[in-house]
């Protein structure tokens, strides 16, 4: 499975950023985002976010942002 270029986590919140080359645009970036739970012993990952994340979430969401912008600066 393929590494993300980066990985943000706070809390229970983990942001992801995936690098990809194009041919036509050089590099693209794209990101998921997941919240983490625990299932009786195991940790587990879902998309599905509560009202009480949305402040983390936005504040992974720019740290990715600002990282991606950083990064298409330099591979220029």
């Amino acid at each position: 499975m393929a590494k993300p270029a980066l990985e943000i986590r706070r809390g229970l919140i983990k942001v992801r950023v995936w690098q990809r080359k194009s041919k036509n645009k050089g590099v693209r970036y794209s990101l998921t985002v997941v919240r983490l739970f625990r299932n009786g012993d195991q940790w587990k990952e879902s998309t599905r976010l509560g009202r009480d994340d949305i402040p983390l979430v936005r504040l992974l969401l720019d740290e990715a942002h600002t990282w991606m912008l950083t990064n298409e600066e330099n591979s220029k």
